[in-house]
């Protein structure tokens, strides 16, 4: 990092799923007031943003991302003064407040939905929306919905409209000028109130292709796969999405040293790149090492393509491991002991890259996904497809944070929204902060050896040749990271060691799932 780059270049930002970070009123529910107690943990930690879920006021059909007025908090979550609060202590604490926005999509109980149901086809009202005519029963074309489903609701008078996730977020019309005047607002509302950027939800969505083409049938079946993303997904990444990045670039240029950073599944690297244009946004997410396999080739292969993406177009890469939308990474890698070892190992790769990482609520703590039972599941994945993919709740179970039986102070309600399980009494914030083993310590120990430590620098990696199974990169400022991903102990670059994920072997080999830093 050098003196010019902005803060978030190469900042490790945390992302707070509000709902399930920490209750302050008893209700089962995380909210804002929670968010605020817990500051102090989140600057222990050494983060240096906060990446804030939606809390604006939402039936919550898909637990806020349905949104029903963008401009106010749901009682649920608080009240604006309690944003404010957030707001003011986050800053005070030296920590960066991003929030969440959905321009892709509104609630159905949003006020322009409801009057569009009340109206004509062909009238203003819904033109606000993408509806259109079918063939009778037939919807206006093929598309399945993320969520599972058709991507099409029939309304009374024969029309259908467009949801490509749940049919309680209908798709909003961006070639309709009003949406982008009304998004604008929204983002000046956020920015005058003292945000400091903006996550932008699919935002490689928003844009239609002309005339809506339908999929070919012979590649309908993996478009239908429950929250895909296919290669050429005609529902995503048209062309026309790009203007929309400039207004919202153009707004929050209005604002010194604010980010624009995008949710982008495309998997094609020119394609995501384009995202990162200078007058588009300042970040994407990418999401290579999230979809990479435990094997050191894919997990380069990942980290090449991420760095050439964003250098192509002279940005700062995005990594993470995980979020609200996908498994755990200590379940993806195997879980238990094995699942947590890799899960160290990665932590200390992720953050040992140039760039800026974002760190997933409880995957500072090692938390696995929650085989939770099937009455109380709540994603609308669940539903929409007839109760055969369990959706995202398993990633989404609230933080635990003392004690040795749920709630773990997370609530004074015995039922939270989703059910804690017993064993998480090992993985509590209170014990990992006593134990200098734990996961806890270790990101500790990474975040702080990142900030201060001069070999964290420069925007590039040198690869090292290796034995098979295995890597090590070097960065300009004289960081060294090795992973060993193979069957047996392998020796290690030369350098002094500054971390490793695990205890190094007798020999000083580096074991098997374990990664060092050195310099």
């Amino acid at each position: 990092m050098t003196s010019r780059d902005p803060w978030w270049a190469n900042a490790v930002c945390y992302q707070v799923y509000v709902r399930s970070f920490a209750d302050s009123n008893g209700d089962g529910i995380g909210d804002l007031e929670g968010l605020r107690s817990r500051l102090g943990y989140l600057e222990l930690l050494g983060v240096q943003a906060l990446w804030l879920t939606p809390f604006y006021r939402s039936p919550m059909a898909d637990h806020g991302y349905d949104v029903a007025d963008p401009r106010d908090v749901d009682p649920v979550f608080g009240d604006l003064a309690a944003f404010d609060a957030v707001i003011a202590d986050a800053h005070e604490c030296g920590m960066k407040i991003i929030v969440d926005v959905v321009p892709n999509h509104s609630s159905d109980q949003h006020e322009w939905f409801q009057a569009a149901l009340a109206a004509e086809p062909g009238s203003p009202e819904r033109a606000r929306y993408v509806f259109a005519d079918g063939e009778g029963d037939e919807p206006p074309n093929n598309w399945p919905s993320i969520f599972g489903g058709p991507a099409w609701t029939q309304v009374p008078d024969g029309q259908w409209y467009l949801h490509l996730f749940a049919p309680e977020q209908p798709d909003l019309n961006w070639a309709n000028p009003e949406i982008s005047e009304d998004l604008a607002k929204t983002l000046r509302f956020w920015l005058d109130r003292g945000v400091d950027g903006f996550r932008i939800d699919v935002a490689h969505g928003m844009a239609k292709p002309d005339g809506l083409p339908s999929i070919p049938a012979d590649e309908l079946k993996q478009f239908s796969e429950l929250l895909a993303a296919p290669e050429h997904d005609p529902r995503f990444d048209a062309d026309g999405v790009h203007d929309i990045h400039r207004m919202i670039r153009s707004v929050v240029d209005e604002y010194p040293d604010k980010l624009a950073l995008g949710e982008i599944w495309v998997r094609d690297a020119d394609r995501f790149a384009m995202y990162l244009r200078p007058d588009e946004l300042h970040q994407a997410f990418y999401f290579g090492l999230t979809e990479a396999v435990y094997d050191a080739d894919e997990i380069r292969e990942a980290i090449t393509s991420g760095l050439q993406a964003a250098e192509s177009v002279g940005s700062h890469s995005t990594w993470t491991l995980s979020n609200h939308d996908v498994v755990r990474e200590v379940t993806r890698y195997g879980d238990g002991e094995l699942g947590t070892r890799r899960a160290r190992a990665m932590a200390l790769v992720e953050l040992a890259l140039p760039g800026a990482v974002y760190i997933y609520n409880g995957e500072e703590l090692g938390l696995p996904n929650v085989d939770l039972p099937d009455e109380v599941l709540q994603d609308p994945t669940w539903e929409r497809s007839g109760h055969t993919e369990r959706g995202r709740d398993g990633c989404r179970v609230p933080v635990p944070w003392e004690g040795n039986e749920p709630p773990f102070g997370f609530s004074t309600a015995e039922d939270t929204w989703l059910p804690m399980p017993p064993e998480w009494r090992e993985l509590c914030v209170e014990k990992q902060l006593e134990d200098p083993g734990s996961m806890l310590s270790l990101y500790r120990s990474a975040i702080d050896l990142r900030q201060k430590n001069p070999a964290f620098t420069g925007n590039t990696v040198e690869w090292f040749a290796g034995p098979a199974g295995c890597f090590a990169f070097r960065r300009p400022g004289g960081l060294i990271c090795a992973l060993n991903t193979s069957g047996a102990p392998v020796p290690l670059p030369p350098g002094d060691l500054l971390l490793a994920s695990g205890p190094l072997a007798e020999d000083g080999y580096l074991p098997t799932d374990t990664a060092a830093w050195l310099a």
